[in-house]
């Protein structure tokens, strides 16, 4: 019997979209009806801020400082953290806020399009959101299906951006710095300047 092969927690690459898929996707959301406003809010909330499922359906209403164009994401553990409201993220909540969210009392932003009209109830809904973006986008065979497609590339932009780990980490919520230090493996320009060569064999036994 062959013994079992380790799997280390987080040896694999992260999974993530291109910036032409992440483009394409955010495309395929358009501003006509009340789907497609939702829809659009959420996949550029999740790619612009790299936002877990979880913290779409708990977003209320008072959680946007218009003003200060920032947003009060609720994380995990009462993880609070308030952070920049990008421009363009900002404006599709907007535009659906104001277009196309039913006018009914719930301290929710994100509800369901038809009648009775009620919160997002789970992660797997917003997940549901993405897979099928990803399809309208004809992204074949993406690396994974879910929202958490869109954190990791979100990470990877930042990244690439010039954002430093730390930056990175802040933003995502992590607890651990090795968490974050996940994402240094897309980097590979920057690993294959620090990359030691191969030793030659050596010639004697």
């Amino acid at each position: 019997m062959l013994p079992p092969v380790a799997e280390w927690r987080l040896s694999s690459l992260p999974r993530y979209l291109d910036r032409n898929q992440a483009d394409r996707l955010i495309g395929t959301c358009t501003k006509d009806g009340p789907q497609g406003l939702r829809d659009r809010a959420i996949v550029l909330l999740l790619l612009r801020l790299g936002l877990r499922a979880g913290d779409i359906v708990k977003m209320r209403p008072t959680d946007i400082d218009w003003q200060d164009g920032t947003l009060l994401v609720r994380g995990k553990g009462r993880r609070d953290v308030r952070l920049p409201l990008p421009q363009d993220a900002g404006d599709a909540v907007l535009d659906y806020i104001e277009h196309a969210r039913p006018k009914v009392a719930i301290e929710r932003i994100f509800l369901c399009l038809k009648a009775p009209f009620r919160p997002l109830r789970s992660g797997p809904i917003v997940s549901g959101i993405v897979r099928a973006a990803l399809r309208r986008a004809g992204i074949e065979n993406p690396p994974s299906h879910g929202a958490n497609l869109l954190r990791h590339t979100a990470a990877t932009m930042m990244l690439r951006a010039g954002a430093t780990l730390d930056e990175i980490g802040t933003v995502l919520r992590h607890k651990s710095p090795d968490t974050t230090a996940h994402y240094a493996k897309v980097d590979v320009a920057a690993l294959q300047r620090i990359a030691q060569p191969w030793p030659k064999e050596s010639e004697t036994c």
